[in-house]
């Protein structure tokens, strides 16, 4: 009998079993990755990738808000926002024929009355290239923002307007926009304390304060603009239009309004701001070759600032469109004396016997010097083989604190800076003088509301020696044998003697020694000052008050700062005292000094700082006054400082009076 053979399938081998299962292990992996991406795309980000199809037939063109008022504490406008008719570019909707991009630009510029001269246009990232003046602000702009509006021209006149909006075919990505620019209807009044606006740019877009803020947003840049911008700037709106494949308009689908800024009021007084620039002039014009100068002028019991002001100055309108180079570098070169630089604040000099006050207080808290104490001033003072001299050889004979306050002597100063010296060694920042310097607040910032604040110097042995080290390693860097930083010699009690009259390396601020005297006036309290008063809603409601507690509390003894005061306010009112043929016959209680500074070989620098305290008036003021190559502070600061004193109290400078004294 012939069997036949079985019909059976091989066996499967282990080996041939796990490929298998690897094989449909990785297929269905393969498939899971496929289904759960298409599932992120559909479901997930079905909502994002919807949003970026609509941008391609729907686009938001900006409507920029207006800017809040600035107003002074009386209401008075400062600075105001008006609507203006502006063209700009789109960048996205440019040809990208570099060719009909070019012709565009051409066309546009003839419109504008542009030039289409190539000039030199530093872009970020690209180094400086040479370009026309509308493709320059394109690749700047496109630069920090791709994607933002360039302005090309603000201010254009309606036919301009409406010649563009007839021939939009012949002008892609060209549109003309309302914006809004700010208004200085008092011109150069109080100029650099406002600050200026412009578009936000790279570096700004990623901070912290702008968080949120639109690439087309306009925000403060300096000044006032840049401390209150969150008030101030408001917030944009939008028109939502749809356009074709071309990016043709087709229609409008959504408007948001623009909701405008906050007002902002100071604590500025605009009568006595003006009195004081005017008064500012006149000192400057009547002591040749006297040619800048700032004024403070604050409330010493809690720091309002009633006015602020430097010259030279300028008109901030200006600012509101696209300035030339030509015209700011005008503004900011040493042939127009720096007219943007607010000396107030930020220029720091030698004040003179104006430092006289702090040294008192030095010597006095200190156990230094004490009030029953006299010293006999016989014209000179010697130490270390150097004699000093008081100004036109004078002589005084035997003083006390009072009086040497009264006549400005410089010998019985130089005695205390001598007196408050401290071993650079054990006291590398220095002795008593430094100490109560520094808690009067010199050589560091007020912390006003202004940007740009400079703090000054406060010399000691620790400057002096980090001074001494950037000098060492220029000179072996540059292989130089001086690079004037320093003159590499350790500290010595010469230094201090200099420093005890306002003289040497120290460096004061007009503001910082307003805030000093307002401690005196006021007993010690080192108050904060600030132009901000409050901010309010467009119905006039308080949304926020500014009123910023002291900086601090200085521990002054009753009977020491009341000796201080009698030596000003003999100073002010007494004979022989430097500012009495200004001040005696003022009706009010002036307790003044006056400071006469040496400066680099230039003219003498002219101050002036005095205050009316509040047991005297029931309106305190503080003034300080600085006039650059002025002479003695008799003769042009302190005759400034009581016209501002005068408009105070009644509403009109009155008379330019001249001191004939001739004291540092």
């Amino acid at each position: 009998m012939i069997q036949l053979p079985e019909d059976r399938r091989p066996p499967l081998t282990p080996q041939l079993a796990l490929r298998v299962a690897a094989v449909g292990t990785f297929a269905l992996a393969l498939f899971a990755v496929i289904f759960f991406r298409l599932w992120f795309l559909q479901v997930l980000s079905g909502d994002k990738y919807l949003a970026q199809a609509s941008v391609n037939r729907v686009r938001d063109i900006g409507i920029p808000a207006p800017r809040g008022e600035i107003i002074d504490r009386s209401g008075n406008i400062l600075v105001d926002s008006r609507s203006a008719i502006a063209v700009q570019l789109s960048p996205p909707d440019l040809p990208r024929n570099p060719r009909k991009r070019g012709r565009l630009y051409t066309q546009l510029a003839g419109v504008l009355g542009i030039p289409t001269t190539r000039v030199k246009c530093p872009v970020v990232g690209r180094g400086t290239l040479h370009l026309a003046p509308i493709p320059c602000a394109v690749s700047q702009q496109h630069a920090l923002l791709p994607y933002a509006n360039v302005t090309v021209k603000t201010d254009v006149p309606k036919e301009v307007h409406y010649y563009l909006a007839e021939r939009q075919d012949q002008f892609p990505g060209v549109s003309v926009d309302q914006v809004y620019l700010r208004s200085y209807p008092l011109r150069n009044t109080a100029a650099q304390l406002f600050g200026t606006v412009g578009p936000i740019n790279n570096a700004e877009i990623h901070q912290r304060r702008y968080r949120g803020v639109s690439q087309n947003s306009i925000v403060g840049q300096s000044g006032l603009e840049w401390f209150y911008d969150r008030y101030l700037r408001g917030s944009d709106g939008a028109d939502r239009v749809q356009v074709d494949a071309l990016g043709r308009f087709k229609g409008y689908l959504r408007r948001s309004k623009p909701v405008g800024g906050h007002a902002l009021r100071l604590s500025l007084d605009v009568g006595l701001q003006r009195a004081g620039q005017q008064a500012l002039q006149q000192a400057i014009d009547s002591n040749a070759p006297a040619n800048a100068g700032a004024f403070v002028a604050l409330n010493p019991e809690n720091g309002e600032v009633y006015a602020l002001g430097s010259l030279p100055t300028f008109d901030p309108n200006l600012f509101t469109k696209t300035i030339p180079a030509s015209v700011y570098q005008q503004l900011n070169n040493p042939a127009s004396n720096f007219p943007l630089i607010n000396r107030a604040l930020q220029s720091a000099y030698p004040d003179g016997s104006t430092f006289k006050p702090i040294t008192a207080t030095a010597a006095l808290q200190s156990g230094a010097w004490s009030l029953s104490d006299s010293y006999d001033d016989t014209g000179q003072f010697c130490i270390s083989t150097q004699c000093r001299h008081n100004a036109g050889g004078a002589a005084y004979g035997s003083l006390d604190l009072v009086n040497a306050i009264r006549v400005s002597s410089d010998v019985f100063f130089y005695n205390l800076g001598a007196r408050t010296n401290a071993d650079p060694a054990a006291h590398p920042d220095g002795g008593a003088l430094q100490q109560w310097a520094h808690l009067y607040g010199i050589g560091e910032k007020t912390g006003i509301d202004l940007g740009g604040e400079v703090a000054g110097n406060l010399p000691s042995p620790r400057w002096r020696q980090r001074i001494d080290n950037q000098e060492i390693r220029c000179e072996r860097r540059k292989h130089v044998p001086s690079c004037g930083i320093a003159d590499k010699r350790p500290w010595s009690v010469g230094d201090n003697v200099n420093l005890a009259v306002g003289q040497g390396d120290v460096g004061v601020t007009p503001l910082q020694l307003a805030v000093a005297y307002s401690a005196i006036a006021n007993g010690g309290s080192v108050v904060r000052p600030h132009i901000g008063l409050d901010v309010e809603a467009p119905d006039g409601t308080i949304l926020q008050k500014i009123d910023p507690p002291p900086a601090r509390r200085i521990p002054l003894n009753p009977t020491y700062i009341d000796a201080i005061r009698q030596g000003l306010r003999d100073a002010a009112s007494q004979p022989g005292g430097t500012s009495a043929d200004v001040m005696g016959s003022f009706p009010q209680q002036v307790y003044g000094k006056t400071g006469t500074a040496q400066r680099n070989g230039q003219a003498d620098q002219s101050w002036y700082a005095c205050f009316v305290p509040s047991w005297a008036t029931g309106r305190p003021i503080v003034v300080v006054v600085t006039v650059e190559q002025g002479g003695f502070g008799a003769m042009a600061a302190a005759p400034a400082a009581r016209e501002i004193l005068s408009q105070w109290f009644y509403g009109k400078r009155g008379s330019f009076v001249a001191g004939a004294s001739k004291t540092l």
